[in-house]
């Protein structure tokens, strides 16, 4: 019963009427079906975005509202036991990507996503987060990283991908800072790269010295990941968020640069102020604009005909539904690539690729999360490309998996590294590089 309470509490102490307008808006007009994976991969009834909302209002109006407390039978408010707790963990957890999609086609603007955050966070604090999941968040938590990365293993990784960099720009002053006080950036991490992507690192350190920025990584706290935000369990979330806003006040960065992940850049710009409760006293950019401002602004040169693999994106449902960044991932591929195609459709109304809504993290939902990929699947065979770009890492390993599964035969690569891989360098790295060989 302690659990019940600390639930029902929870979900209690909303500060707005925000949720209780979106629980009693929905009309089940039906529009939102079509818009999500999960209905479109299963065809079932229970997927359908609407039902969600159902199922959280039920259980809001058995313990906040009058009739619901009274007249439970009318008002179809469900009480909180064993079997109501386990739909609820299956559809709020295992059947949704919190991507969004479905708040875009509702008929009146419920806000979908919203309301299946306030039911995760409702068993977030009973302790209802999965197990997987739940993991993650902790290793963040405790580490400072959500894969537990030991600082002594980073700080070698990132020691030998800077000799690379010297030896690939033929400059023995290319580096990685680390810690390195009063740079114009503090650049963060997905946790992966270090551990499985390094050549995404490599990638954008690359761009870094072609455009001859002031950067610094941080060894104590660079996940630009916040795996609270998807357990939401708002407490959790946002421990880590000041974590990193603590380490750019402590390295007295000028921006935080926030590299390419999806929900890292909505959980850190858009949430975490929330979280904390004031407004950021230092700027906040995502990787994808900061690289389309240096190319604007011409502090790195790109040559579009060394790429001439037909390239297309995917667009991050975190960073471009959510997030509002949906131009300059493609500014950035019409001057770095031969021959760009979209997939349909695109942008703001993008399908998710799968991954999304901390599914990658939850193993117990592996099947499912393939199965409604088999969208973002034929996506991809329809462009006819071969080289899949995406600015996010969790979509990354998603669609490295769809790549497997449904015999895609592309290539995965983030935005970086299509840059990296187009980079020419200007005049000043010429002379530089002239000078040392002669």
């Amino acid at each position: 019963m302690e659990k019940i309470d600390k639930g029902i509490q929870a979900i209690a102490i909303i500060k707005d009427s925000k949720l209780f307008t979106h629980l009693n808006a929905c009309v089940h007009c039906g529009l939102c079906a079509e818009s999500c994976l999960y209905y479109r991969a299963y065809k079932e009834a229970k997927y359908i975005p609407a039902r969600k909302v159902d199922m959280v209002a039920s259980v809001y109006r058995r313990y906040h509202t009058f009739l619901g407390k009274r007249f439970p039978w009318l008002t179809n408010a469900r009480k909180l036991n064993e079997e109501c707790i386990d739909e609820l963990i299956d559809m709020l957890y295992g059947s949704c990507t919190m991507c969004g999609r479905c708040n875009a086609h509702c008929s009146i603007g419920v806000d979908i996503e919203y309301v299946v955050r306030a039911g995760r966070m409702m068993l977030a604090y009973m302790g209802y987060v999965p197990g997987s999941l739940q993991s993650t968040v902790d290793a963040a938590l405790n580490t400072g990283n959500n894969m537990a990365i030991p600082t002594d293993e980073f700080v070698d990784t990132l020691e030998w991908l800077e000799e690379d960099l010297q030896m690939e720009v033929e400059d023995d002053e290319a580096n990685i800072p680390l810690d390195k006080k009063n740079c114009n950036i503090l650049y963060t991490l997905n946790p992966r790269e270090p551990k499985f992507f390094p050549l995404s690192i490599s990638a954008m350190a690359k761009v870094f010295y072609a455009a001859g920025e002031s950067y610094t990584i941080s060894s104590q706290m660079y996940d630009v990941t916040n795996y609270g935000y998807f357990s939401s369990h708002e407490e959790e979330a946002t421990v880590i968020g000041q974590k990193l806003h603590d380490e750019m006040l402590s390295l007295n960065a000028g921006t935080c640069v926030l590299a390419e992940c999806g929900h890292g850049s909505r959980a850190f710009r858009w949430e975490t102020p929330n979280y904390l409760e004031k407004q950021f006293p230092f700027k906040v950019l995502t990787s994808v604009e900061l690289i389309a401002q240096y190319i604007r602004l011409g502090k790195i040169k790109t040559d579009p005909s060394l790429i001439t693999e037909r390239v297309t994106l995917h667009d991050p449902c975190n960073l471009a539904r959510s997030g509002g960044v949906i131009n300059e991932q493609r500014y950035i591929l019409e001057n770095t690539v031969s021959d760009f195609v979209e997939m349909m459709p695109n942008g703001a109304d993008n399908f998710c690729c799968g991954g999304g809504g901390g599914q990658m993290a939850m193993g117990e939902y592996n099947d499912r999360r393939i199965r409604i990929g088999s969208i973002k699947a034929e996506q991809i065979k329809n462009t006819g490309a071969s080289i899949v770009v995406t600015p996010c890492h969790n979509c990354v390993d998603q669609l490295m998996q769809i790549n497997a599964t449904y015999k895609l035969n592309v290539q995965i690569k983030t935005l970086a590294e299509i840059i990296a891989d187009a980079l020419v360098f200007d005049v000043k790295h010429e002379e530089v590089i002239n000078k040392e060989t002669n």
